[in-house]
Formats: C-alpha cells, structure tokens, sequence
C-alpha cells in the first residue's frame, strides 16, 4: 500500500527562490506542495503545472492556509532592500503569525528559510534591521514547541545547483545557489533529518545529504 503524500505549506511561492522549492516538491515522491500566494493572478502558473494553490498575506490572518496541511516551508521574504516596515512586517511577524496557525494547526514540522549571521546582525550595516528580523523569526519559531529545521544560507545567486555545499552551525560568508537551498529546504522535510536545528549553508565540496547527516 503506497503511503499518501505528505501536504507542504509553501509561504513565498511566487518569489524565485520558493518556485524552485515548489518545483522539487512536485518531483518528489513523498510531499505534495500547496503554493500560498498573496494574488488570484499569482495562482495561474501553478494551476496550470497541476500545484494546489492557496490565497493568503503574511500580514493577515492565516488560519485557513493551514487546514489540511503536514508540514510548512516559509521561503518569504521582503529582501533585504524593503524598508524597515516590510521587513518587519513579513520576515519577523509573518513569520511568527504562520508560526502560531501551524502550531495551531498541528503541523508536524515547520522549516524556515533564514539567513547567514542571523545570530550577529551586527555584521552588517546594511542589512541589520533585515538579520534581526530573521533572528527574531528563529528565536520564535525554538521557543513555539513546533518540530523545525531552521536553514541559514549565504548570499543567493541564480546559477544551477552542484548539490554540494559547505554547512556547519557557524560557517564564513560565502554565496549559494538558490537551487541549493531550495533543495536542502526539501530535503530536511524529511522526518529524521536535522530535527530542532539550525544551520548555516554556503557552497563547498560535500553533498548536501552528507553534509546535513555529519552535523546532526
């Protein structure tokens, strides 16, 4: 007997580094993804790739976009270019909003997209308002009883992945690929892998798996 496919909750579908998280979910052979959106008209390009789909803002209530739903990727994010609001708004109390109706909901495992030197906003001028977001969203996420896997990548850039990465709890700043991260988001779905942790993720030399697996 096949065992059902396991519902993800994807927050921040529509940006790029979540279309490529809902893109491996559809590939894969035990989750089912469910892009969440914040407009009708973001539904159509999943609709026609056969992807549930589910209306919801991070700064609104969101009980509903977690009804019938095992596990939660938050992928958003307003950048770290947005104004101080936005940020706060979506990286920090939509995260914490999410949190709570998983929690609520009795989602089994909530994974969350963070970023390097979350835990030392300090080291950027620039981007301080933004990591202390982040950190906030993580530090929330620990203390909510929720199972999770909180994963900090390096820099973002757009090529295709090597699925070969450096990870650690505290490593140099580096950049990643995108397509690395969206597939390390996926792969710690997964029950047994890096349970209650946080990690942080640039390019290296071992494979994802192997890398995760060493650490945990």
């Amino acid at each position: 007997m096949e065992k059902s496919k396991e519902n993800v909750l994807v927050a921040g579908a529509n940006g790029t580094t979540g279309k490529q998280v809902v893109s491996y979910l559809k590939e894969s052979q035990y989750f089912n993804p469910i892009a969440m959106v914040r407009k009708e008209e973001q539904q159509e390009q999943f609709k026609i790739q056969d992807i549930d789909t589910v209306l919801g803002a991070l700064e609104k209530e969101l009980s509903h976009v977690v009804k019938g739903v095992d596990k939660v990727i938050f992928a958003a994010g307003s950048g770290g270019h947005t104004g101080p609001e936005k940020t706060t708004a979506v990286d920090q109390e939509g995260a914490k909003s999410l949190i709570n109706a998983a929690k609520n909901a009795g989602v089994k495992k909530f994974v969350m997209l963070s970023s390097i030197n979350a835990d030392n906003p300090e080291s950027s001028t620039t981007l301080r308002h933004y990591l202390e977001a982040k950190r906030n969203a993580d530090n929330y996420l620990k203390k909510s009883g929720l199972v999770y896997t909180i994963v900090r990548p390096g820099t973002l850039k757009n090529e295709t992945g090597t699925r070969k990465i450096e990870a650690a709890i505290d490593v140099e700043p580096g950049e990643i690929t995108r397509d690395d991260v969206a597939y390390t988001l996926v792969h710690v779905l997964n029950d047994d892998v890096a349970q209650n942790a946080v990690f942080e993720m640039i390019e290296g030399d071992e494979r994802i798996e192997d890398a995760i697996k060493q650490m945990f």
